[in-house]
């Protein structure tokens, strides 16, 4: 394939925009081997570095999985969240055009583990309310969430059905409690067997661990959250901007 010599754009892009068009118009359906990089390369017309850092580039954005001494393969494009404000599953999915929902594990009064005891200042032992929901986009699993809540206000939360209704939105629209920040924590874990059972993954796989403290006006604490996501199905990006430097300072 002969590209257009008025084209600016680097080859290895041109590649990759041709590669990614054939993934998403179906030609290279989902579990699909992409062909050996000979014939990319005389298909392409071009160097065989140029096929290796397009391959490359898909592979990065999840669109494609290297398997060494195998080939490489078309995957399920991967859901990309920014970890830039705060906002809750269905808000993410929807942003991203994906239908979310979730499926109600259970909800019970519990002694406060250490964590949240400390997360919600509350003193160690004390009840709170515990929600531990599976959350879906289109159907999939995407993460296990354990909710801990004040008892007072996780009270109120149960009564509404939990599976169709968001627990920031209840928060927010229903029993005045807005959510000003969060604190985030984040860690790779292996899964333990009730999260894998959750995910439909294997016990012991690794995963993403979100530890998340919501809170409200005051610097209140009002939701604490353990989010286990399946790292084949999700990724986190973020933005950061460089701490301003002293001009004055020098090494010494």
């Amino acid at each position: 394939m002969i590209f257009n010599p008025d084209d600016v754009t680097p080859l290895y892009a041109q590649v990759e925009t041709r590669l990614t068009s054939a993934i998403a118009d179906g030609v290279l359906p989902v579990g699909a081997q992409l062909p050996p990089e000979d014939e990319l390369i005389a298909e392409f017309g071009v160097s065989r570095t140029t096929i290796r850092t397009a391959i490359q580039n898909l592979a990065r954005r999840g669109l494609v999985e290297i398997r060494r001494g195998k080939g490489t393969f078309v995957t399920t494009p991967k859901i990309t969240q920014e970890l830039t404000m705060l906002t809750g599953f269905v808000e993410d999915m929807e942003a991203l055009g994906r239908k979310a929902s979730a499926r109600l594990l259970d909800h019970a009064e519990v002694p406060a583990p250490e964590a949240a005891a400390t997360a919600l200042r509350l003193d160690p032992g004390s009840l709170v309310m515990r929600i531990r929901r599976v959350r879906l986009a289109d159907a999939k699993p995407i993460s296990f969430d354990e909710t801990y809540l004040p008892l007072e206000l996780g009270r109120k939360v149960v009564g509404n059905d939990l599976s169709s209704q968001p627990i920031f939105t209840l928060l927010e629209q229903k029993y005045d409690t807005p959510l000003i920040e969060a604190e985030y924590r984040l860690e790779a874990v292996a899964a333990e067997p009730m999260v894998a059972q959750a995910l439909g993954i294997a016990a012991g796989n690794p995963i993403f661990l979100i530890e998340r403290t919501s809170y409200s006006t005051g610097h209140r604490p009002v939701d604490h959250e353990k989010l286990y996501y399946n790292g084949d199905q999700i990724r986190f990006t973020t933005r950061l901007a460089r701490r301003p430097t002293n001009p004055g300072r020098g090494f010494r």
